[in-house]
């Protein structure tokens, strides 16, 4: 099997991939936001085919409790992989890479909203290393355009969940020792 190929979207991205994957204008509009600064959205190709995509929100939370509590926290959305090429391993390398840009963009956090009734997906959050963050559910809304071009928004029922990027470096224990040996009670 070809290697995916994971890169931010160009213009010429968007035909295959809403072909592909549905929502031409989920496709338009995360691209006309990602050249104003405001988010990046991430493709895989394998081969000639388009594998997948998520996008990064850079905006201010459009949820109150998010934005109240994650602050400045980028958002992982729309993560989606080609039905076709599911259980592949894409869609956990779309958020490595994701998380990789983050990481050297300087950011330290990364949120995501995930529908209570997705286990499947929260359970592959969770396998990458995100936890709940510790403030409830929350409603989000999608959007999805319906085939007439009309855009549908629909309340979704969330967990929010959120992972450190920035690694946490370990104290040698000689260094433990020394601190400990030092402090009088």
């Amino acid at each position: 099997m070809t290697e995916p190929d994971f890169r931010p979207a160009r213009a010429d991205d968007v035909f295959p991939f809403a072909r592909a994957l549905g929502d031409h204008a989920f496709f338009i509009d995360r691209l006309h936001r990602q050249r104003n600064g405001l988010g990046t959205l991430f493709v895989a190709w394998l081969g000639d085919r388009p594998a997948g995509d998520v996008y990064v929100w850079l905006e201010r939370a459009e949820e109150e409790p998010i934005r109240g509590h994650l602050p400045g926290v980028p958002l992982l959305t729309h993560l989606e992989v080609h039905r076709e090429l599911r259980n592949r391993g894409i869609g956990s390398a779309l958020v490595a890479t994701v998380e990789r840009y983050l990481m050297e963009e300087g950011y330290g956090r990364v949120a995501l909203a995930v529908r209570t009734d997705n286990t499947r997906a929260a359970r592959l959050y969770h396998r990458l290393g995100y936890v709940d963050w510790g403030h409830g559910e929350v409603v989000c809304y999608a959007l999805t355009t319906t085939p007439d071009g009309r855009i549908h928004e629909e309340a979704e029922l969330c967990h929010v969940l959120v992972k450190d990027l920035l690694p946490v470096m370990p104290v040698p224990r000689a260094e433990i020792r020394s601190i400990g040996a030092s402090r009088r009670f």
